[in-house]
């Protein structure tokens, strides 16, 4: 989506939003009371965005760590060609690997940016060998490790500028 394609919201939009980034399971009376708003108002609006894409769905913020995904590794592929039908080829493969939550395309040295959550450096080595190093057009892939989380929220607060 371009900034052109940007749906127009309000001030009241915003705040909405606000508190369902953070706390995505209050309910519309909650919300209003935060917003100023109804519920009714508030359920409105909130289908309104949602029919729009500006809210794209409601998931659960899953602690991997706690279910025995603790190692989370950033992946740079660098495929062998840049054509239409490599890209595509790769983009369906991708969506196989079992390991692999996010991937995109990106621009600079490498030509996708993939997450991967696996339980444990052997996991990771069956991981690369079975599903990554297999994967259609790849010429190199790096791997780098996540030592520790900085920083992870999923909405930057300047989107949400209200």
């Amino acid at each position: 989506m371009t900034k052109t394609d940007a749906v127009d919201l309000d001030r009241i939009d915003y705040r909405i939003l606000r508190v369902l980034s953070s706390q995505g399971r209050s309910s519309d009376v909650a919300i209003g009371e935060e917003a100023g708003l109804s519920s009714n108002a508030v359920a409105r609006r909130r289908r309104q965005m949602e029919e729009s894409g500006v809210i794209a769905g409601y998931s659960a913020d899953i602690n991997l760590r706690r279910i025995g995904y603790g190692l989370l590794i950033l992946v740079q592929i660098e495929l062998a060609s840049q054509s239409d039908r490599a890209i595509g080829e790769f983009e369906q493969a991708i969506q196989r690997c079992t390991a692999v939550s996010k991937c995109w395309f990106v621009s600079g040295d490498v030509d996708f940016l993939a997450l991967v959550h696996v339980t444990s450096l052997e996991d990771y080595d069956e991981t690369y060998r079975q599903e990554l190093s297999i994967l259609p057009n790849v010429a190199k892939i790096r791997s780098s490790f996540v030592l520790r989380r900085v920083l992870d929220r999923a909405t930057p607060p300047s989107a949400i500028k209200y």
